[in-house]
This record gives C-alpha cells, structure tokens and sequence, in this order.
C-alpha cells in the first residue's frame, strides 16, 4: 500500500471515522486522540493488510479498538447531570439524535455503522467482531429501543 493510496482512504472515510469513534467516547478531546491514534497503527501496520478493498473495514475495526483502549484508561465515574447534550449524529431530527445517545454502546454501535455509515451487515459484523445473528439481534432491538425512546419523547 502506497502513501498516496493511504491518504486517500484516510481522507474519504475521516467522516465516517469520527462519528464512530464519537459514539463510543463521547469527548472530542478523546476522540481526535483516537482518530490520530488509529491513523498512526493503521499506517505502522500498513503491510498486515491483503486487500486494498477492505481497507476501510479494517480501519474501522483499528479505530474501536484504540476507541476501547482509550475508555479502559479513562475509567471514570462521571455525574450524569456533569454530560453536556451534545450529537455529532447529521440527523435532521434533534430528537433522533438524543433517543440514539440514550441507547447503550452495543445497540447503538450496530445501528451507526449500518444505518448511518451504510456498512453491510457482513461488514459490520466483522468490525464488530460479532456474529452476523447477533447484529440482526442487536440492530432489532436497538431500533425497538430507540422506538421507545421516541415514543417516551
């Protein structure tokens, strides 16, 4: 893989990039670090990579898992009230936004990489590291959840 190659990849999934990692810190400090983070790894393990057109699955997986690494050192316990409201989510509902950030990680992650970054299942069952039966479980529930949200709204 070249450095221009790379760049390029970079440059068109940086977007998709930052609202994963952003769904799962939820601090933009802790998110540009995991964004530069993940770039760095992924440009250090360049050669692991066999197929250019996986490229973007491969970095996402790099980025959850800097993103994991990052919470594991920022255990903390944090006031709820101390959170600001605040979406990264391009939804043109405000409260689609909310009732997404209101779902715990592991529901939300499935309906991000899905519905709003326009992974394949395959895709995202693979970056999420969990098998195909299980997303389609997650995805229901996560949008059973989130019509709950919205009703309760």
């Amino acid at each position: 893989m070249d450095r221009g190659f790379f760049i390029a990849e970079i440059e068109t999934c940086s977007d998709m990039m930052y609202r994963v990692a952003w769904s799962i810190l939820r601090n933009e400090a802790d998110v540009q670090d995991a964004l530069q983070d993940a770039v760095l790894k992924a440009w250090e393990k360049r050669d692991k990579l066999r197929e250019e057109k996986y490229f973007r699955t491969w970095m996402t997986r790099i980025l959850i898992n800097v993103c994991y690494d990052t919470q594991r050192m920022h255990r903390k316990i944090v006031p709820l009230n101390k959170i600001p409201v605040q979406s990264f989510y391009p939804a043109p509902d405000p409260d689609l936004a909310m009732a997404l950030e209101a779902l715990p990680e592991k529901l939300r992650l499935p309906l991000v990489l899905c519905y709003s970054e326009g992974m394949t299942y395959e895709e995202a069952a693979e970056v999420l590291r969990i098998p195909m039966t299980t997303l389609r479980g997650r995805l229901r529930r996560g949008i059973k959840e989130l019509r709950k949200e919205l009703d309760a709204e």
